[in-house]
């Protein structure tokens, strides 16, 4: 079952491409934060969202709001696609133990490996202020996350 709006966002710590510790608890009281899971690096679908996302990054990273991406992949699959693709924003791996983390979401696909594409706004108290999960094979609509993070 997914998080919905209302609920306590689960902590989690969880390492970047750049193999840095990265902590939602670390926004709490200073930031919201726009959760974004993702299936696969290296795929279609999951490069043109960040792509979008990396082309817009002032939208989804600035003083009110920090975006965070997250897939099963390893910290180092992630480095070597965020230095190809110039993805500045932090992607992070739910590796170990496997989708821990977007299962405690409610977005991990058990029968794939892998999380389907669920969003969810943070709010600076911790509290899921939007969440969306759409299938892996669709993209999803990011002006509906500049939406809701104008509705903060």
């Amino acid at each position: 079952m997914t998080m919905d709006v209302g609920d306590p966002a689960p902590d989690f710590l969880l390492r970047d491409q750049n193999n840095q510790e990265v902590s939602l608890g670390s926004f709490r009281a200073r930031k919201a934060v726009l959760l974004v899971f993702y299936p696969l690096a290296f795929t279609g679908t999951c490069q043109g969202e960040l792509a979008a996302v990396q082309n817009n990054l002032a939208d989804f990273e600035n003083d009110r709001v920090q975006i965070l991406t997250v897939s099963v992949d390893s910290p180092y699959a992630h480095k070597i696609w965020a230095d190809r693709e110039g993805y500045t924003f932090p992607l992070l791996s739910d590796f170990w133990p496997h989708g821990a983390v977007a299962a405690s979401y409610g977005v991990l696909n058990e029968t794939k490996g892998y999380a389907n594409r669920g969003t969810f706004l943070i709010a600076p108290d911790g509290l899921v202020t939007f969440a969306e999960m759409v299938p892996a094979s669709r993209p999803r609509d990011q002006q509906v996350w500049r939406a809701a993070i104008n509705a903060l």
